[in-house]
């Protein structure tokens, strides 16, 4: 599919989304933020699943999606001056300490697997969020990780109110 607006001031993009309920949900922080909301494939859920409707309630005539058959097909539609930062829970910059552009895509990647390595190579960023409750490298003692679309949330939010956008 046709990229929408390509030269939007920032956008979220989902790598292989898995869960219909959090896409859902992500649909829903975009069309409250008026972000366009790009889906790599392949997809862990057909777009007309219930659940996934859902978790979007009527919002989604309100967000501007388009779907991608691999990241090569979104970054080929992208302006030159567009930046992938990727959104991972470890190797990445604070949240608080990231300067956006106008331009920028949110890449996260899959709820049960991330980013993977191949694909963290090609962000031209990488942003994490701070959790002073994380657990450690072994994943015990604390929490491994946000739910994806609470992180899309907190990562979309701080990057648009650092841009002016709202």
């Amino acid at each position: 599919m046709k990229l929408p607006d390509p030269s939007a001031a920032l956008r979220i993009a989902l790598f292989e989304p898995q869960i219909p309920p959090n896409t859902g949900n992500i649909a829903r922080t975009c069309a409250a933020f008026q972000l366009p909301l790009a889906l790599i494939e392949p997809l862990g859920f057909r777009i007309d699943d219930r659940s996934l409707r859902r978790a979007g309630l009527d919002y989604w005539p309100h967000v501007t999606v388009s779907t991608h058959e691999d990241l090569n097909d979104l970054t080929g539609q992208l302006p030159r001056e567009s930046r992938l930062i990727g959104c991972s829970r470890y190797g990445g910059v604070a949240l608080t300490s990231m300067v956006f552009q106008h331009g920028d895509v949110l890449l996260f990647g899959r709820e049960d697997t991330g980013l993977p390595p191949s694909v963290r190579e090609r962000c031209d960023g990488m942003v994490t969020i701070p959790m002073p409750g994380a657990a450690d490298s072994s994943g015990r003692g604390g929490v491994r990780s946000l739910n994806l679309s609470v992180a899309c949330a907190l990562v979309a939010f701080h990057a648009g109110t650092q841009l002016s956008l709202w």
